[in-house]
């Protein structure tokens, strides 16, 4: 039986041990986007901790098969996807493609690598999702190459509205691990921040495009 609620919670526990995720509210991080955030993530610090990186990929699996059932092919989003979604394609024994960002520009110019038939059912797999912008430009990349892509499964979201309207707009459903609510829960009431910071960090997940505009941090 896939436990939602525990699995949740145990991804945001892995997540903060290993500080592939990092709570500074009051010292925040400025993404390439410009954003100031007192959260980053980098789920690729998960592929250096065994226990942790065995406990994702099972859990990926059973996502993938409660949501979406049967598929012919996993695909990873270039790059921090790749990783984990050739994780997911061996434990099902499925084959393996992934997206880039852009074409390459040199050679055969391919988006998708890895072998592909058109009519394929395939799910996508993705290590984080912010506003969803990378992702669906992924999926939209598959859905051009012939393939009928069930959905996308991540490790973690933000839980932005602006993801949320992106993925139904899309059409695609989208499925994740993890997100930002439960983890905040479980680090206020495991000690990986202060109660106070609570307040700071939902004033940030409500509005974090103006969040933080004094703050001057180097991009990350």
């Amino acid at each position: 039986m896939y436990n939602k609620s525990d699995i949740e919670l145990k991804v945001a526990e892995f997540l903060l041990q290993i500080k592939a995720i990092k709570l500074q509210p009051n010292n925040p991080f400025t993404w390439a986007s410009g954003w100031k955030s007192p959260i980053y993530c980098d789920n690729r610090v998960t592929l250096s901790h065994p226990s942790v990186r065995t406990y994702i990929r099972q859990k990926l699996t059973q996502l993938i098969q409660e949501e979406f059932g049967s598929v012919d092919v996993i695909a990873g989003v270039a790059t921090a996807g790749i990783p984990q979604g050739v994780l997911v394609a061996q434990e099902l024994g499925l084959p393996f493609v992934y997206v880039r960002a852009k074409a390459k520009e040199h050679g055969t110019g391919s988006l998708i690598e890895g072998e592909i038939i058109e009519g394929q059912r395939v799910v996508v797999v993705e290590d984080l999702v912010s506003t969803g912008k990378s992702s669906l430009q992924a999926v939209n990349a598959l859905k051009d190459a012939g393939l009928s892509v069930a959905g996308l499964v991540s490790i973690f979201t933000y839980g932005f509205d602006l993801a949320e309207e992106n993925f139904k707009e899309a059409k695609c459903r989208f499925a994740t691990l993890s997100n930002y609510n439960t983890l905040i829960q479980y680090a206020a009431e495991n000690s990986f921040i202060a109660q106070s910071d609570v307040d700071i960090l939902n004033q940030w997940r409500r509005n974090p495009s103006e969040w933080g505009q004094n703050f001057d941090q180097n991009p990350v």
